[in-house]
């Protein structure tokens, strides 16, 4: 079987903290710098969400800085990419065979909707051999994964994401329906953690890769176009 060279890339479609109102939705960093490589490398990539249709953009991934930082800012004015998160698809129409990896990026919008959406979808992507990656609060898409056994997917395996202290430094740790890491911990992942909050790691446990923050991103794209090019 020839392995297509697809990526699905999974984002939000929440847009406010429920507790708060607070604006949030997709850290577009965390898809840009991943598009950059992959894109590049040879991959097309499907931009579908929960309920499909405009992706609503946290405000703060938009600031001066945040868009500057690795080139967001070109893509940021790029009218035909921005198009395409007014126009995402819909998660539950995602066909997993179409597809060599699947990868979930953050933003505090995923906490809210990509548990419930993203859980069975992930468990096969897992099953079938196919690269299943996420980065920052995208590891959220992973909680309610369970493989055939029962278990959960993360439970034994190593991985990261946005860290509890990230998220007291975010201040948006009272803003949050639960710790990530606290949760996949709760789960059994072995969850590791960079040496310092905020800077770039990733994690890789074989098909298994993650990374910890925004600026982990580039380095998550690049380590699934490795592993896609060896497959």
């Amino acid at each position: 079987m020839t392995t297509p060279k697809k990526i699905l890339v999974a984002v939000t479609s929440e847009g406010a903290y429920r507790k708060t109102g607070y604006r949030t939705g997709l850290w577009l960093g965390e898809l840009t710098h991943f598009w950059d490589v992959a894109g590049p490398a040879g991959f097309e990539m499907d931009i579908p969400a929960p309920r499909g249709g405009v992706v609503p953009l946290d405000p703060e991934s938009l600031s001066a800085a945040m868009l500057g930082e690795l080139g967001t800012i070109d893509r940021y004015r790029d009218r035909a990419f921005m198009d395409l998160l007014d126009h995402s698809g819909k998660l539950a129409d995602a066909r997993v065979e179409d597809y060599a990896a699947v990868y979930l990026t953050g933003g505090h919008g995923v906490m809210f909707d990509f548990p419930e959406a993203l859980g069975g979808l992930v468990t096969r992507f897992f099953e079938t051999g196919r690269v299943v990656s996420s980065v920052c609060h995208g590891a959220a898409g992973l909680l309610e994964a369970r493989l055939s056994t029962g278990e959960p997917l993360v439970a034994g395996r190593a991985l990261t994401g946005f860290s509890r202290q990230e998220e007291v430094l975010a201040q948006r740790d009272d803003a949050v329906p639960f710790s990530l890491e606290d949760r996949l911990r709760q789960l059994g992942a072995d969850y590791r953690l960079a040496d310092r909050p905020f800077a770039p790691y990733v994690v890789e446990d074989g098909t298994l890769i993650t990374g910890q923050n925004p600026f982990s991103a580039r380095g998550v794209a690049e380590a699934v176009v490795r592993r896609l090019q060896q497959a």
